[in-house]
């Protein structure tokens, strides 16, 4: 039995036919980097509950990475969205709030009961506040800067003061409660500044405008870099309580230029620091 022509090609056409894949989103690979910030701070709570504190502090340190990269990421694809700043949001809780508080808690401040609890939950708490505000004003204006300490950074320092202070706990013999003397200032300090208004520096974007404007951060920025890499934990100390140093000072000069002088907030009117 023959077919006409038509009918054949029709059937042809219609077995040929295939499906269009579609292209995998954009925002898939700044959320992996996301979510191995994640799984980094999951990995150091149960590292640090089995008594390894130096690899739980590290992989703190890790997630603090994965966290720049996710960032950077989603500026180089244009992928920013608001799924994933509530997914960065979660993420940074964990990281640099529960895990953190868990490792100093477990370090020294389980030997004051109650307000050692207490004081282990600052980081957490004050994080959380922070990341809540920032994801609210980030809808509203792009500050190129940090109103208040990121929680990524008062994490570090935790993991850093751990990491360079562990082994070395005879330098602080000379006050009465030992290196809890030390801690329990920082701990309150680092998490009132979270929820501060103080400005600390922002990793610009790497666009062509970017980089000629802040220039002088991305050298900043570059030479960060290099001291931690050489001096590793003790380096992790240094460059940040510089980068919450500097902040402070440009803190108090703006309050000062707003208290003692008719000029207005250099910040409103775009002064890079």
């Amino acid at each position: 039995m023959k077919y006409p022509i038509q009918k054949l090609r029709f059937k042809k056409g219609k077995q040929g036919k295939r499906k269009k894949l579609k292209p995998i989103p954009k925002i898939v690979v700044p959320s992996f980097f996301t979510l191995m910030n994640l799984f980094c701070g999951f990995l150091s709570i149960l590292l640090v509950a089995d008594g390894n504190l130096v690899a739980g502090s590290w992989l703190i340190v890790l997630a603090g990475l994965f966290d720049v990269l996710d960032g950077f990421m989603a500026r180089l694809a244009n992928a920013t969205s608001e799924f994933g700043m509530e997914l960065d949001s979660i993420s940074d809780v964990v990281s640099f709030g529960v895990a953190p508080g868990f490792l100093i808690y477990i370090f020294a401040l389980n030997e004051l009961a109650i307000i050692g609890i207490l004081l282990s939950a600052l980081p957490p708490l004050c994080g959380a506040i922070r990341l809540a505000r920032y994801n609210v004003e980030s809808k509203y204006d792009e500050l190129n800067y940090f109103r208040g300490l990121p929680i990524p950074a008062q994490a570090v320092m935790f993991a850093g003061f751990y990491l360079t202070f562990n082994n070395k706990l005879f330098l602080f013999d000379g006050f009465e409660q030992g290196v809890i003397s030390v801690l329990i200032p920082v701990v309150i300090l680092l998490s009132f500044l979270m929820v501060s208004t103080i400005p600390f520096d922002k990793i610009p974007r790497f666009d062509r405008e970017s980089v000629k404007k802040y220039k002088a951060r991305i050298i900043l920025l570059a030479v960060y870099l290099f001291i931690i890499l050489i001096l590793q934990d003790i380096g992790l100390i240094v460059v940040f309580s510089f980068f919450i140093l500097k902040g402070l000072i440009m803190g108090l000069y703006i309050f000062w230029k707003q208290a003692f002088t008719d000029e207005p907030d250099p910040l409103d009117n775009g002064v890079n620091f």
